[in-house]
């Protein structure tokens, strides 16, 4: 009877903890799929959108060179599922690709070389052929996608942690404690006493002590969602960034067009005079290839609808709610198992439940959370020496999504730091279309190891002044050595 009850009161606290985490789980499980149909839908309509709109507006041009733009969304989608893309580079080739195109457009009248339209391509930052749209596009979704994508990712790491955190194993000392917790009542005919609430709850602490240890790491990643979700709402916001990214283009595209000829003289003097096509040829390349279509934006009414029924403000309130809910969690957890009425007695139920000893009020004190605290316990003993190996992992897996949140608040890639130097500068060349700048952008800029450019050049003078010391200590020891031979 005693191994039968011991079985059963194991499956019971099993069963309790599970139900407590499985809420949890779903909560970011269900979150995390809304957040990942959102910006996979948000993706696909930009790119219809775009479509849609350049195929009225250029027509067979645009067909024509429909695939630079199917690459650029097929490399912002490859970002955001698999990462690997460095943003910057991607944005500058798609930029430096058109250029080409719209150069021997604009000149038709011209060949140009694989050599020259290179030529050409260097000048893309001098010349500024597409205005200002390229360097603040740019930005915007630079930060816009590391904010979204990481915080997807962050949402799939809490439910992960949550999934494997919640697989309990009582040990040898716990399976005791809670057979005398819930069964050993029964012996004494107090077959409907509930255990105390404080003697359950020293109990749950014993038994959860690792689990209680991931409660600080567990908050510092919450604490860094919540500020990834307010940049989302604000200057992060990809939808606000994707949803006009045609428009912006085509912007781009027409103000090319408008200073087409000063572009042009530049690049000729730059790159020296192109070969004038044959008379023949150069009447028909300008009838085939006039770029004269000017851009019509769709109205409103015509605008693809809002991505997966919602929109990003409406799902980053509803996620920031549950996010506060969630934290402190694991601290919590043991007080929520004993709050389940197949565990213990009410609070208000002091003097007539099971302290373990009989039906009476239950007096040691409850002891804190986390396996250092369990030194006290009165009722489990706990190895405090023996960490768990999956709490640790989890812990660690945490704490890198937490740099991974800090990295992309601060507007850089969790992938690649060098995302961006621009916004450290002033005025409308910063960047910063909204009231204010963020500070935090600014002397933000990192290597992969981390390091910032002050502490690089401290390092590069480090190393150049210790060279002719080092130079003398090898002489010295050639000499020793030198000695030694002879």
């Amino acid at each position: 009877m005693e191994e039968k009850y011991s079985l059963q009161s194991k499956d019971e606290f099993k069963s309790v903890v599970t139900e407590q985490c499985n809420h949890l789980q779903s909560v970011f499980a269900s979150r995390y799929k809304k957040f990942d149909e959102f910006f996979k839908e948000l993706l696909e309509n930009a790119e219809k959108s775009l479509n849609d709109m350049f195929v009225k507006t250029y027509g067979h041009l645009y067909m024509q060179n429909s695939e630079l733009f199917k690459d650029l969304f097929k490399e912002l989608k490859r970002y955001y599922v698999v990462g690997n893309v460095n943003l910057e580079e991607m944005l500058n080739d798609f930029w430096a690709r058109l250029l080409e195109r719209m150069f021997r457009l604009v000149n038709s009248q011209y060949h140009f070389t694989d050599e020259y339209l290179e030529c050409v391509s260097k000048y893309t930052e001098q010349l500024k052929p597409f205005g200002d749209v390229p360097r603040k596009l740019k930005l915007q979704i630079t930060r816009a996608f590391v904010a979204a994508r990481t915080f997807a990712q962050g949402l799939a790491v809490a439910r992960d942690v949550v999934s494997k955190v919640s697989v309990v194993t009582p040990t040898a000392q716990c399976t005791q404690a809670l057979l005398k917790m819930i069964y050993c009542s029964h012996c004494q005919g107090l077959v409907t006493v509930k255990p105390c609430y404080n003697y359950c709850s020293n109990i749950m602490r014993g038994c959860l002590a690792n689990q209680g240890d991931l409660d600080s790491e567990w908050n510092n990643f919450i604490d860094a969602m919540l500020m990834v979700a307010e940049r989302l709402e604000g200057p992060f916001n990809i939808e606000s960034v994707m949803d006009p990214i045609d428009v912006k283009i085509s912007d781009a595209i027409m103000n090319m067009q408008d200073n087409s000829v000063q572009v042009s003289q530049k690049v000729f003097q730059g790159c020296g005079p192109p070969k004038p096509l044959p008379a023949g040829r150069i009447s028909r390349s300008i009838s085939e290839s006039a770029f004269s279509a000017r851009f019509r934006p769709y109205h409103p009414e015509e605008r693809p609808t809002t991505a997966a029924g919602t929109s990003l403000d409406q799902l980053v309130t509803d996620v920031k709610e549950k996010l506060k809910q969630a934290k402190k969690f694991w601290s919590s957890l043991p007080s929520n198992v004993c709050n389940d009425e197949r565990m213990a007695a009410g609070n208000g139920n002091e003097d007539d439940c099971w302290n373990g000893k009989g039906k009476s009020r239950y007096l040691f004190a409850v002891t804190g959370n986390g396996l250092a605290n369990q030194i006290s316990n009165p009722e489990v003993q706990v190895d405090t020496s023996k960490p768990d190996t999956t709490i640790l992992r989890q812990i660690m897996a945490l704490r890198v999504m937490t740099n991974k949140m800090k990295n992309a608040y601060n507007g850089n890639d969790v992938d690649f730091f060098d995302i961006s130097d621009e916004s450290s500068g002033e005025g409308s060349g910063s960047g910063c279309e909204y009231q204010q700048c963020p500070s935090e952008f600014e002397s933000n800029t990192t290597d992969h190891s981390g390091r910032n450019a002050n502490d690089k050049a401290n390092h590069a003078g480090a190393r150049v002044g210790a060279q002719p010391y080092l130079l003398t200590v090898f002489c010295i020891l050639f000499l020793v050595m030198q000695r030694e031979w002879r």
